[in-house]
Formats: structure tokens, C-alpha cells, sequence
């Protein structure tokens, strides 16, 4: 009797301590990859710090919550090619090297820009501008180099960014237009195909949810498809604020693309809670604004009720992604916790800015926790 009774004891035991663990499991945090498993890939930005090493917070968050990374910078042309014929692949390989040992999606961003790209790309030895089939020279030959290099390794690229005007949908007169002429971005795309005929290739650009933007943007893409040059998607850059865009513009903006049957990427997400002097919302890094305290007012910390506007704000959008899954095949986030995000030195420098899901320690905040439930909720029903 002594016997069945401790065998009776030691299987309540056990049962109880499975009940707990099944317990423990069903409220163990769930990453932000794992909660849309299936809908879209949800990615960050690295900066330099994460790429080699020196934040292992940061690259723990990486590896933790996110299957797809974005350079911000380590790509661009200053930084990859800054002299004719000198190429340093340094961060960008161990950036690649990031996404594979951790099987991530691993974006390029970006090729062709008016920004971040030295002086030396459009002149010759003597300072004078270069003419059409020279700059389409060096341009083919950054494309071949560096699309070459990462040729399997590198599954989708920003082609062109930021080509159109904010105020009309005009193309950008930027010298790669004024140079080689408006096909300079057909060009880029098609050298980005012949360099990877595999790799995803996607047109970028910030303020798509307004009206005119999206319309330049969309007649964009229909010349691409009718000239039969190969494009993937477009990039909404979706720097947003509290109160710009609306849930109806991004729902109204992913649909207007979907229907050309590209794909959508969210691309470099982040939501300023910060005042600004903008009169409408921008992403140009020209932008500056002198210092004013007006414009930093949680240089302390964020209110409690600026928190839970912000994490409306991503459940609000989130659910339209989610709504839009078909089309959306990844969000990037801009940053990974607010500590390195850009907006905190932009437009005005040094402020204190909270446009991520993680503070400045590395903890999610209730933005996190909204944008999970958007993914329980709408997966439950």
C-alpha cells in the first residue's frame, strides 16, 4: 500500500509539473517572426555596431525576433565604392555573414540614389560632368561589382531610391536624370538583373501614402511592366508619425500597388512621436531644423500616454499589413531599439526620439506587446 501510494504521489508530481510547463509555454514570449510565421517576414536595419559585433544586445534582438535584416548603410555608394576602382566589402560581407549563419532574408539597400553617393560618380579626372554612356558605365560597373559579389547571398535589392518629387510625382532632377535621362532607372534595373537574375528587385521611396507620390510611383512601375524590365516590388519606406498616415492611406496605398501584381515591402518602419515644423511628412535626409527644446520634449523619458499612442499606431497599421499578407511580403523595421534609431539626429539634431518597438535598454515596450496581439487576434479569428 506504502509502495502504490508513493508511485501516486510521485505521478501527481509529475502530472502537476507538466501542466505547469504546458502552462509556462502557453505564456512564453513569442518573437515578432514567429507570431506572423507565414504572413510576411518582419526584419531591422543594422548599423555598424550590430554588423561587427560591438552591440551583441542589439544582435541577440536580431537573432531572437526578426528573419530578415536591411543594411542601413553599409551598402550605399560612399560607403562600399568611395574612390574610382576602390571597393571595401569589409561590413558588407560580415553583414551578409550575419543573415546566413541566422537564415535570414537579407536585403540590399541600396544601388542608384541622389544621396550618399560621392562627387566622383559623376565627374571626370578634370571636374567636368560625365556624359551619358559614361556615368551608364560606372553605373553598370557598381551594379556588376556589387550585386555580382552577393550573387545568391543577397535575395532582394533596393534598385533605385527616392527618385520621385514629393509635391507632384515628377521624377527627381537629380544627375543620374539629368545625365543619362529618365531611363537611367530602367538602366539600373536592368543591369541589377543581368548581375543576379535571381534576386528580387525593388523600387524605395518615403511619402507613397500621399496622393500625388503614390500616383508617380504607380506610373513608374506600369512604364517598367510595359517595357518589360524586371521589377519585383516597391518599398514603402513608411517613416511615419502619430497622426500620418492614416490606416485607410496605407490600406488605400498597398492595395493601389497590389493590383499592378507586384509585391509590397514595408522597408524601413519607424513612427516619430516627436513634434516637428514639417508641414508635410518627409524622409528627406536634406532636411534640417536648428535645435529648439519645443522639439525635444521627452528628453526625460516617454509618457505613459504617449506610449500607448504609439502602440495603437502599430497595432493600427500592423493590422493592415496583415490584411494586406497576400501582397506584404516583409516589414522592416528601421532600427532596432530606439537608442540607434536615425530620428535621433534628424531632423533635429540630438533629440531624444521613441519610433521603435524596443527602448534605449533593449525592453519591448507596449508597442511590442500590441503588435503580437494584432497577430493573435487576426490569426484566432
Amino acid at each position: 500500500m506504502q509502495t502504490r501510494l508513493r508511485i501516486s504521489v510521485r505521478s501527481v508530481a509529475v502530472a502537476l509539473l507538466a501542466v505547469a510547463c504546458g502552462a509556462a509555454a502557453a505564456h512564453a514570449p513569442v518573437s515578432l517572426k514567429q507570431a506572423f510565421k507565414g504572413d510576411f517576414v518582419v526584419g531591422a536595419a543594422m548599423d555598424e555596431a550590430e554588423i561587427t559585433g560591438q552591440d551583441q544586445r542589439d544582435d541577440t534582438l536580431l537573432a531572437e525576433q526578426f528573419n530578415s535584416i536591411s543594411p542601413e548603410n553599409v551598402l550605399k555608394w560612399e560607403r562600399i565604392h568611395p574612390q574610382p576602382g576602390q571597393y571595401n566589402f569589409d561590413l558588407a560581407d560580415k553583414y551578409v555573414a550575419f543573415g546566413q549563419k541566422h537564415h535570414m532574408f537579407i536585403v540590399g539597400h541600396n544601388l542608384v540614389w541622389h544621396a550618399q553617393v560621392p562627387d566622383w560618380v559623376f565627374h571626370d579626372d578634370k571636374g567636368n560632368l560625365l556624359d551619358r554612356d559614361a556615368l551608364l558605365a560606372r553605373m553598370k560597373d557598381h551594379i556588376f561589382t556589387v550585386v555580382g559579389r552577393y550573387k545568391g547571398k543577397i535575395q532582394s535589392w533596393d534598385v533605385v531610391n527616392e527618385a520621385i518629387n514629393d509635391s507632384d510625382g515628377t521624377l527627381r532632377q537629380s544627375l543620374w536624370y539629368k545625365i543619362i535621362g529618365p531611363d537611367y532607372i530602367e538602366k539600373a534595373f536592368q543591369f541589377a538583373h543581368e548581375a543576379d537574375p535571381q534576386a528580387q528587385l525593388f523600387y524605395n521611396d518615403y511619402s507613397l501614402e500621399n496622393e500625388p507620390k503614390r500616383s508617380g510611383a504607380i506610373a513608374l512601375v506600369k512604364k517598367l511592366q510595359a517595357d518589360g524590365i524586371p521589377i519585383t516590388g516597391i518599398g514603402i519606406q513608411g517613416h511615419d508619425n502619430l497622426d500620418w498616415p492614416s490606416a485607410e492611406q496605407e490600406d488605400a496605398t498597398i492595395s493601389a500597388f497590389a493590383v499592378l501584381g507586384i509585391k509590397v515591402a514595408i522597408t524601413e518602419l519607424d513612427i516619430d512621436v516627436l513634434p516637428s515644423t514639417r508641414h508635410q511628412p518627409t524622409a528627406d535626409v536634406s532636411l534640417k531644423i536648428e535645435q529648439n527644446a519645443a522639439l525635444n520634449p521627452y528628453a526625460k523619458g516617454l509618457p505613459d500616454s504617449v506610449q500607448q499612442q504609439l502602440a495603437t499606431r502599430y497595432a493600427d497599421l500592423f493590422s493592415v499589413y496583415f490584411k494586406h499578407r497576400d501582397a506584404v511580403e516583409r516589414v522592416t523595421f528601421w532600427g532596432v531599439t530606439d537608442a540607434g534609431s536615425w530620428l535621433n539626429d534628424w531632423p533635429v539634431k540630438g533629440r531624444t526620439s521613441y519610433p521603435l518597438l524596443f527602448d534605449r535598454n533593449g525592453q519591448p515596450k507596449p508597442a511590442y506587446d500590441a503588435v503580437l496581439r494584432v497577430a493573435s487576434e487576426t490569426k484566432n479569428h
